[in-house]
């Protein structure tokens, strides 16, 4: 009988191990923008997650130049691409949420704090705050196909 009921323990522990490295892994993958300008692909490095730009809808300038980071208030990185940028950085799964994140906007310069939850039709709400999050913008990104 006590066989029984630690195999059974054993079992519903490592099924729910399971369940939780699945839960914190989907939101890996491609995801594309609410505007459609980008594709942003999120991957896991050790127990963290970040997401770089692998599309861009107009990837020049309007002179036929790379569009580059001219916006960023590091005199150093206003030449690198925005093209394959990482934008996403140090993400943390905690009970259905991704936090304790950062995103930067090429557009602005700026870097946010950031949360992202997966809703339940499969989009992926991604929230850029400065202090609380209550004061802050959410963009809805939707799976790439």
């Amino acid at each position: 009988m006590i066989m029984k009921y630690l195999s059974f323990l054993l079992l519903f522990t490592a099924m729910s191990f399971a369940a939780t490295a699945q839960n914190s892994d989907a939101i890996v993958g491609k995801w594309i923008n609410s505007s459609g300008e980008a594709h942003i692909e999120i991957y896991k490095k050790s127990d963290k997650f970040f997401g770089k730009i692998v599309w861009l809808k107009a990837p020049k300038d309007e002179k036929g130049n790379v569009k580059t980071d001219v916006k960023n208030p590091e005199s150093s990185l206003k030449s690198r691409p925005i093209l394959g940028m990482e934008m996403l950085t140090g993400f943390v799964y905690d009970d259905g949420k991704w936090e304790d994140g950062k995103i930067y906007d090429p557009k602005s310069g700026k870097t946010y704090s950031c949360t992202m939850a997966l809703k339940s039709n499969g989009d992926l709400n991604v929230r850029g705050y400065i202090g609380v999050s209550f004061i802050g913008r959410t963009d809805v990104w939707k799976k790439a196909k």
